[in-house]
């Protein structure tokens, strides 16, 4: 994969926009019946209005309808949003669960006939909780792909291990994306993942890229951002973001404030210069932040 202008180039050929709004964490709803989120669906409104392409959610953060409501009260063409959503592979809510099933009721919600990427949120499937195995569950992605309901297939959270389980299944279709916690402060959330995934041609999606400023302060990439915010006329979310990108990988982020949302598109109208890169890389290795993905804290 290769970053073009403002998207990512897949090996397939099919392109990503190279910077998403996240409809995550944040905004997760505890109780996803506690109807629409107003607030929410004016949130993703402005960041579609704004000139953000690609919109990511999940099953289990609750929020498709806010999803739906938003790029359809946007009057944006289905053809020019790029709509990402996650099968949740909790084992308590999908036991019984159908990817299939899943997969209509997402639909439903988002108000589309089709998202352009489907992932597995999580690698934890198996026959006794889901009915199915990880494999099986690939190969439902797959057919997925093949009916033109998910444009693109991949997984979220994979360790190494498990993509290599998909991968010696002999699939149709290789996982396109990874999605996984990272950050200047998180560079590999688990041993090995992006090289991996890049020698593989597997996109890496990041979540969580303002690690160092929204959890890691103080830390040692304090007056290096301070330097290169002054140096590029940025703001030290920028440089983050920049970074992400000049190492092919595409950031995941969110705000709730219209004018961070739309600063967070101004990120392609500069480059880190390779020295100014490879210090960010090096300083950050110093200090891990961790924000997410708790349950790989073993490898800290």
């Amino acid at each position: 994969m290769s970053l073009v202008n403002k998207s990512f180039k897949l090996e397939d050929a099919n392109t990503i926009p190279a910077v998403g709004y996240g409809v995550g964490t944040a905004h997760f709803k505890r109780d996803p019946k506690s109807g629409v989120n107003k607030e929410l669906v004016g949130l993703i409104r402005t960041a579609i209005e704004g000139g953000f392409k690609l919109i990511d959610g999940a099953s289990v953060y609750g929020t498709n309808i806010e999803i739906g409501q938003a790029w359809k009260e946007s009057g944006v063409d289905r053809k020019d949003i790029f709509i990402s959503n996650k099968y949740n592979t909790n084992h308590e809510h999908a036991k019984h669960v159908s990817i299939k099933d899943q997969f209509k009721s997402d639909l439903e919600e988002l108000q589309t006939d089709y998202v352009d990427l489907y992932l597995l949120h999580y690698p934890y499937i198996k026959k006794e909780t889901h009915g199915f195995n990880l494999s099986e569950a690939w190969k439902e992605l797959e057919h997925l792909r093949d009916e033109g309901l998910a444009r693109n297939i991949g997984v979220s959270n994979f360790q190494i291990e498990d993509l290599d389980h998909i991968i010696k299944s002999n699939p149709k279709y290789y996982p396109q994306v990874n999605q996984i916690e990272f950050s200047a402060y998180l560079q590999d959330q688990t041993p090995g993942i992006v090289e991996y995934c890049q020698k593989q041609s597997i996109l890496v999606e990041s979540y969580g890229p303002l690690g160092p400023i929204t959890k890691g302060k103080p830390g040692p990439l304090d007056p290096i951002l301070e330097k290169l915010s002054k140096k590029y006329n940025k703001t030290e979310d920028q440089i983050l973001l920049r970074w992400v990108l000049q190492k092919n990988v595409l950031p995941i982020t969110t705000s709730s404030k219209e004018n961070r949302i739309k600063a967070i598109l101004e990120i392609f109208d500069f480059e880190l210069d390779k020295e100014d890169e490879e210090e960010i890389t090096k300083i950050g290795k110093q200090k891990t932040v961790r924000q997410f993905s708790k349950e790989y804290s073993k490898y800290d």
